[in-house]
């Protein structure tokens, strides 16, 4: 009978994806729902120092699946490993962050089970022991939930942001099994991997960023979010479709496509929350969303959210800081 929780733990040269960790935190959930133990596998050809790091989670055990084919990342070799480990295992349910990486090969490790991949999930819920996903359909107009009704293993992808980071809890210390994986004929070879161009304003360092997307409507609103910035001491950005526009520079991007932050705070004006976007700041420290769509994806990751016209609320947000500012 299949039993327990597989998750995925991406790396690269064995350095962490810590999109691998929001994926151990919606496991983790599961897996209290479900009274269901977690393993963690960790593929490569000398991966026992992640192994070790993952260890320190609150996972049964973590799997080191080792081969001399997989020293670099290659579809064919991936999912050889990861079927071996699956068939071992025999979980219940297969997890794994939604990453470029795992999207090149998780449906084809999916179909060597004959399964469906139920893929990039915001969010996941147990009732009556049945597990019911949740993906955003239509640009993130709507959600659909999803529920798997064929035999276990079940195998889904968590959209980066769904879960963070610092919500995996950290265990007493797991133990690590080291196995060698069978792998078959690896049919290319890797090249470099790609290395995106130095940005000429480098975000990530900012504490404090003022984000501005469609919802600012033309580039002469900007002064409401230069105003907002200006009394916070923050470092102005966009989404993408405000530096296509050339309203901004494409330097202040963030997202996917951009740059990728994580700010002490980051206030987002007019941003809907397209996981595009969500990918480049969901580790913020705090997040503020202004939005008049009550329904915006940004709210289902903002700390503190106003449902409203940003050109009513963000002046008088600017004047109250001020006030603060001016009192200390």
């Amino acid at each position: 009978m299949s039993n327990g929780i597989v998750v995925f733990i991406e790396h690269r040269n064995g350095v962490l994806n810590k999109t691998s960790l929001e994926a151990v935190a919606g496991a983790q959930l599961l897996g209290s729902a479900l009274q269901q133990e977690i393993t963690a596998v960790v593929v490569g050809s000398d991966a026992s120092a992640l192994a070790q790091e993952i260890a320190a989670y609150d996972v049964a055990k973590v799997i080191n699946a080792g081969n001399a084919k997989l020293v670099d990342y290659t579809p064919d070799g991936y999912t050889d490993a990861m079927e071996h480990v699956v068939k071992q295992l025999d979980p219940h349910l297969v997890l794994l962050p939604h990453t470029y990486l795992v999207r090149d090969f998780a449906p084809k490790l999916a179909a060597r089970f004959g399964k469906s991949l139920i893929s990039d999930c915001i969010r996941a819920g147990v009732a009556d022991s049945s597990i019911t996903f949740t993906r955003r359909i239509f640009l993130g107009k709507l959600d659909a939930d999803v529920v798997s009704d064929g035999e276990p293993p079940v195998f889904a992808t968590f959209q980066s942001g769904a879960y963070r980071p610092d919500q995996a809890r950290k265990g007493n210390g797991a133990a690590v099994e080291g196995i060698t994986v069978d792998v078959g004929e690896i049919r290319m070879t890797p090249e470099a991997p790609f290395q995106e161009v130095k940005q000429a304003v480098d975000l990530s360092k900012a504490d404090i960023i003022v984000a501005v997307g469609r919802g600012i409507k033309s580039k002469d609103n900007l002064a409401l979010a230069e105003k907002l910035a200006e009394a916070l001491g923050a470092d102005l950005a966009a989404s993408r479709p405000i530096c296509d526009a050339e309203w901004l520079p494409i330097d202040r991007q963030i997202g996917s496509s951009g740059q990728t932050v994580a700010p002490k705070l980051y206030v987002a004006l007019g941003i809907s929350g397209a996981i595009q976007h969500l990918v480049g700041m969901k580790n913020s420290g705090t997040i503020v969303a202004i939005n008049k769509d009550p329904e915006a994806p940004i709210f289902d990751i903002a700390d503190y959210g106003i449902v409203g016209d940003l050109f009513e609320a963000v002046p008088v947000l600017t004047e109250e800081i001020k006030k603060i500012k001016g009192a200390s």
